[in-house]
């Protein structure tokens, strides 16, 4: 938990005659749009009110600010969703409407009423995403009272953001006091999103994240022409805002003037300048990305690495080793200063064990202690040649959704949509492979319980439900090898990979079958001596399952080939 450290404000309101303004227009000008838009991860049609927005502000750069504003039923995060929401979205929100007929995506255009084409019955500043481009054309077309302009930068080293804010009154105000709001947006984070087609990788943009002013700004007592304001405003930027983490690379701020509550007659917004980058050169290797629990004998780790340095990455030796095997990825792009790009390493063989370790470290340079980062994973759970799933639909079966892949991607088993409140029953026939469970919710709220099982009892899979979107779990089945003990484990295979031969340990007397990963029968042998060696130059480069069966057991060990 990060706690605000208090605000800090400089300001001066000074009369015309007395001011000394650096950035911002004394001359008459048009008001400036600051468009509102109220959203939500689970919202459908919300993408489509982005990309109006989005249309709006690329057709008029300088005079159209976006806050996208995640409030209310569609905001609400699933298990394992982030949380978009602020303090401040509810007020914002009551007071743009009234009456019935609210609905997402909704915005308002400087908070002004246009007449009918407020979205609710009662009227209000709330309008659907069809009328957002004329009302902000004919916003543009208005004069102000009063010109803002913004200015800010950020100190790396404190995560300390300086904000300083000029009015200028070029007539008076329609009322006496006006109010100042500056708000703290960050762009560019991933996450879900209903309707965009993205899955969880949707860019999510022009995110309120904080009131650097309050909920409703701070007060200017002179609003006459020929007033001059003048506000600066500090602000410590927290890791994270409820549970996101912070970028500051990302962030924008933007500050604009209200006459009450409602009615913004301007805005202007400002992309932060930064300080406190000491290092000229400095890669810092923050994480690598988590591994889900798997059964493929290759991986392609990523690596997420941020630029702390003054100058641009273009190229990195990247190093990475997995269970202690070394690989070198020389990887090239441009990395510009605080920013950070996820890289995906190429994808290489290993082999698996029950804990797995990743390590990624890249080349020294000014600043040597964040260059290395890792991760761990487990091998995903192990089962028999049939699997039962038991899926319970919510009340609306309609948006579930399942299948089943093979360690090639095919599915081979898949359902849905279904009824609402049913049990569904199904039954899994299995070669030995790596298969992929994925359960989905097209609506992206989750729906009943998932329950899977082997013929031994095992539990594969297991949700309550709450998988938002959709989740995806690997499981390895051991197919028509038909395994139900696994109690020889004193039996050990080496060296795994092999190339030419593969030793047996620990299996005297017994019977071996060796199945490739479809489980065709490739050779057989029985009563191997207690260290056997086995010939298996003959075989392709892959993976492959040894059967070996003594004394009324069984056990499956998995090996490698490579050439």
């Amino acid at each position: 938990m990060f706690k605000k450290l208090p605000l800090s404000l400089v300001f001066a309101l000074f009369a015309c005659a007395t001011y000394a303004q650096t950035i911002v227009s004394t001359s008459p000008q048009d008001q400036n749009v600051v468009l509102e838009e109220f959203t939500g991860i689970h919202c459908v049609f919300c993408p489509q009110g982005h990309a109006i927005a989005k249309a709006i502000q690329d057709a008029n750069p300088d005079r159209v600010t976006l806050i996208n504003i995640h409030q209310g039923s569609y905001a609400t995060p699933g298990s394992g969703e982030p949380d978009f929401r602020t303090p401040y979205g509810n007020a914002i929100v009551g007071q743009s409407y009234s009456g019935s007929g609210f609905g997402y995506p909704s915005g308002t255009v400087n908070r002004h009423v246009f007449p009918g084409r407020s979205m609710a019955s009662g009227g209000g500043t709330a309008m659907s995403r069809s009328f957002w481009t004329i009302s902000s054309t004919e916003t543009m077309a208005i004069g102000s009272p009063v010109n803002v302009a913004v200015e800010a930068e950020i100190d790396v080293q404190t995560n300390v953001l300086t904000v300083h804010v000029e009015g200028y009154y070029t007539s008076n105000s329609p009322e006496g006091t006006n109010l100042l709001n500056v708000a703290l947006l960050q762009n560019n984070t991933k996450g879900p999103q209903t309707g965009g087609n993205m899955g969880n990788e949707y860019v999510h943009m022009h995110r309120l994240v904080e009131m650097i002013t309050g909920q409703w700004g701070e007060v200017i007592n002179t609003t006459t022409a020929g007033t001059f304001v003048d506000r600066t405003y500090t602000y410590t930027i927290p890791a994270m805002y409820n549970n996101v983490p912070t970028e500051l690379a990302d962030m924008e701020v933007v500050a604009y003037i209200a006459n009450t509550h409602q009615e913004i007659p301007s805005g202007s917004r400002a992309y932060p300048t930064y300080t406190g980058l000491t290092n000229a050169n400095d890669a810092f290797v923050r994480y690598v990305e988590d591994i889900p629990n798997t059964c493929q004998a290759t991986i392609a780790p990523e690596v997420n690495i941020q630029n702390m340095g003054q100058n641009a990455i273009t190229s990195l030796a990247i190093n990475y080793t997995i269970n202690g095997d070394a690989h070198t990825y020389n990887w090239t792009g441009e990395i510009l200063s605080l920013h950070s790009e996820t890289i995906v390493l190429p994808e290489v063989s290993y082999t698996i064990q029950t804990n797995n370790t990743v390590d990624v470290s890249v080349p020294n340079d000014d600043d040597n202690g964040n260059n290395n980062a890792s991760t761990t994973f487990d091998e995903a759970i192990g089962g028999t040649g049939t699997v039962y799933m038991v899926l319970h639909t919510d009340g609306y079966g309609s948006e579930c959704r399942w299948n089943v892949k093979d360690g090639s991607g095919t599915v081979i088993y898949n359902g849905g949509p279904y009824g609402n409140n049913q049990t569904i029953n199904e039954t899994f026939t299995l070669n030995a492979d790596c298969y992929s469970f994925s359960i989905i919710d097209t609506y992206g709220d989750g729906g009943g319980s998932v329950t899977l099982t082997d013929s031994d009892g095992t539990q594969i899979y297991f949700t309550n439900g709450q998988y938002g979107s959709g989740e995806t779990s690997q499981f390895s089945s051991n197919g028509i090898l038909g395994i139900t003990q696994n109690q020889l484990d004193n039996i050990s295979l080496y060296p795994n990979p092999a190339s030419s031969t593969i030793n047996v340990k620990n299996a005297e007397n017994a019977n071996i079958q060796i199945f490739d990963i479809l489980g065709k029968s490739i050779l057989s042998q029985d009563n191997i001596a207690m260290d056997a060696q086995i010939n298996v130059s003959q075989l392709q480069a892959g993976t492959y399952f040894m059967k070996i069966s003594k004394d009324n057991l069984i056990t499956t060990k998995r090996f490698l080939i490579s050439k």
